[in-house]
């Protein structure tokens, strides 16, 4: 699988698990379907560079924290990567991506944080974003059509 695809979801997963130690991402990742060795995912960690943070618990977890532009570039081009097609019905913008990548683009998506979407729903290749007004489904639709074409 490509590094991208990996990529995107180490930033999903350690977003939705703590994940304290490289042994432990390295489980998921493989669980998830992606063969990786402990140095693979040690680069993996240098390339995004993730942090580690005190999480509320008071136990370590991975996290992305850089500059913005690099965090958002990031994410756009996860969007490029996974970006089929988009439709609206009324304010729920519908994105078909590429089999398998829909978690990763919402999670892309999520992370811009487009103040007009309110949460996205990701299957394997399409997603649900529930959007605050049709008004600004057609906003949310210019905005994601600029970043993929750029």
């Amino acid at each position: 699988m490509a590094k991208i695809e990996r990529h995107s979801k180490i930033v999903e997963l350690i977003g939705k698990y703590e994940i304290e130690t490289q042994e432990e991402l390295a489980e998921y990742l493989n669980r998830a379907g992606y063969q990786v060795t402990q140095a693979t995912v040690s680069r993996d960690i240098r390339e995004l560079k993730l942090s580690k943070i005190q999480s509320e618990n008071g136990k370590q977890r991975y996290v992305v924290l850089q500059g913005r532009e690099n965090f958002s570039d990031k994410y756009i081009r996860v969007l490029k990567d996974g970006y089929l097609s988009m439709d609206m019905a009324q304010n729920i913008l519908v994105i078909k991506t590429v089999s398998g990548m829909a978690m990763a683009v919402a999670a892309a998506l999520d992370a811009l944080h487009f103040q007009e979407i309110v949460g996205c729903i990701a299957g394997d290749d399409t997603i649900m974003c529930a959007v605050r007004s049709v008004d600004d489904t057609i906003l949310v639709m210019d905005k994601i059509s600029k970043l993929i074409t750029n």
